[in-house]
């Protein structure tokens, strides 16, 4: 079940075959690119700009007349766990839950959902696993626990549908389906998957498959489609695992034409879009070995203002350009198998093991989340072996990874009798913000003095961004709190101030004289 010996010779397998055709009558197709300064169109609306300067501070252009900094803010030396970012504890994969010898599935997963290194959870199941009948879902045991452990634990998930896998002996499409939907015949490998499996893909085209589908999606979608529970969820992607091919197959798809495979991905990707219109869909940066559509529906994830994910780090050098250069508005979601702390898997070479070898190669990349993860053996204590012998990869990224954003500057001015703020933002993370900062200032009631957003994706890592809030006149600047959100798909979420200053309990700053 080598799985990932597929993301090292694909590109050679690539060379060595004739790809399927492409039809002369498609333009959807994106050309590989650059990525950095490619135009994928306008970032996310955001809500009340906040003049973004420059402020001059003297005659003839007095923006700011007298402003002096009052207050300078330093770096947290603490974990910051915001929406949008954080070490991800997974608790199922491709081969499900967590199973440990006289152990209840409650527990085990309780354990995964208490464990202190991770801040978000994700679960990664099978079409079966939420459906068996028509018109309603059915949810398995270990989503119901999940559910009810992350909000006990005050934790969000993520989640993934698949609709084939070649990791269990049915299809992954529920019962009511089989003999309705035809299967395409791969074969059999013993690169991937159970042992001498035949291995099919469903017709996705077929009109069966793709009005369940949509009834599906529908369905999950009233329930947990803005949910506070729900940080995202991945697209529905083709092939293995949903990961958007079939490795080690190159030269077959069970669709008649490339057009028709694309077009059919397009149409799943709109569908969920638009199903998903306020929690993020991450789609996987594989490029398209299958020739089913993937740089299209790669494209449009970013111009709709949705998120990447990659399901390794050592890979195609395409993935890395993607993920690196990605709009700053873009999270990103780096998985990889991680060392269970064992001595056969923890191959180090001069010096490193290969986790911290991955977890440095993910930081490269500048992602919002990172996979706590022991492939096809999960458990808690097998995460927590690897942390004990190894500690200080994991507690860097923890401290780095996503955005980590504090007012660095605050100056103080007043102008024609309004008082005045300007605030200079920086960004101790890796990466951009997911989304539009919004910054707010608050009376020491509660009363709202000033409102506005950032441009997406800002402040970026080593940058500042400064922004102005003019407040009523009369007011005293010393005292005001500041408070920040990140608003993504038209949902705000609270934001913690990643300095080592003073923070209140309901997460403002006081403005006070420190410099």
């Amino acid at each position: 079940m080598n799985r990932r010996n597929f993301l090292q010779q694909s590109a050679l397998a690539s060379l060595a075959t004739t790809a399927l055709p492409l039809p002369a009558n498609t333009n959807a197709f994106v050309p590989a690119h650059n990525w950095d300064g490619y135009d994928f169109g306008r970032g996310p609306a955001i809500t009340d700009r906040l003049n973004q300067g420059p402020f001059p501070t003297y005659a003839p252009e007095d923006v700011v007349p007298g402003a002096e900094v009052i207050m300078a803010t330093t770096p947290s030396k603490k974990r910051v766990p915001n929406y949008g970012m954080g070490l991800t504890t997974y608790l199922c994969d491709e081969m499900g839950p967590p199973r440990k010898e006289n152990e209840s599935l409650e527990k085990s997963l309780e354990k995964l959902v208490s464990l202190s290194l991770g801040d978000v959870l994700y679960m990664r199941v099978d079409w079966r696993d939420i459906q068996t009948k028509p018109g309603r879902l059915d949810f398995c045991a270990h989503w119901k626990i999940a559910f009810d452990l992350a909000k006990q634990y005050n934790k969000r998930i993520g989640l993934r549908v698949q609709l084939m896998s070649p990791d269990i002996a049915p299809q992954s499409m529920p019962d009511f389906l089989i003999g309705k939907v035809p299967l395409y015949k791969f074969g059999k490998t013993n690169e991937i998957g159970l042992p001498n499996k035949e291995l099919y893909a469903p017709q996705f085209d077929h009109p069966a498959f793709m009005n369940a589908l949509k009834e599906m999606d529908g369905l999950l979608a009233a329930t947990y489609n803005g949910h506070p529970q729900v940080e995202f969820i991945d697209t529905y992607m083709y092939g293995f695992w949903g990961e958007g091919h079939t490795w080690p197959f190159p030269d077959k798809n069970p669709f008649a034409d490339y057009v028709t495979a694309e077009r059919t991905f397009v149409n799943i990707f709109e569908m969920q879009n638009t199903n998903w219109k306020n929690t993020p869909l991450l789609t996987n940066t594989q490029p398209d070995y299958s020739r089913v559509g993937n740089s299209e529906i790669v494209d449009r994830t970013i111009r709709t203002h949705n998120w990447l994910r990659t399901d390794t780090i050592f890979i195609e050098n395409m993935q890395i350009e993607s993920l690196s250069n990605r709009p700053a508005w873009t999270g990103a979601f780096v998985e990889n198998g991680i060392s269970d702390g064992t001595p056969e898997s923890l191959k180090i070479s001069e010096g490193v093991t290969r986790t911290d070898n991955i977890i440095a190669h993910a930081k490269d990349v500048g992602p919002h989340y990172f996979s706590l993860w022991n492939w096809h053996r999960i458990q808690a204590d097998r995460l927590q072996h690897y942390y004990e012998q190894y500690p200080d990869a994991i507690n860097d990224l923890s401290m780095t990874i996503g955005y980590r954003v504090r007012p660095s500057w605050i100056w103080s001015f007043e102008k024609e009798g309004n008082p005045g703020l300007v605030l200079g933002l920086v960004n101790d993370g890796v990466a951009g913000v997911p989304g539009a900062l919004r910054i707010l200032v608050k009376s020491t009631a509660g009363e709202k003095l000033a409102e506005g957003s950032l441009d997406p994706g800002y402040p970026l890592p080593g940058k500042v961004r400064q922004a102005m809030l003019v407040l009523p006149k009369g007011t005293s600047v010393e005292g005001v709190r500041i408070y920040a959100e990140v608003e993504v798909k038209g949902k705000r979420y609270k934001v913690q101030w990643a300095c080592q200053q003073k923070v209140e309990e309901d997460g403002g700053i006081v403005v006070r004289r420190n410099v």
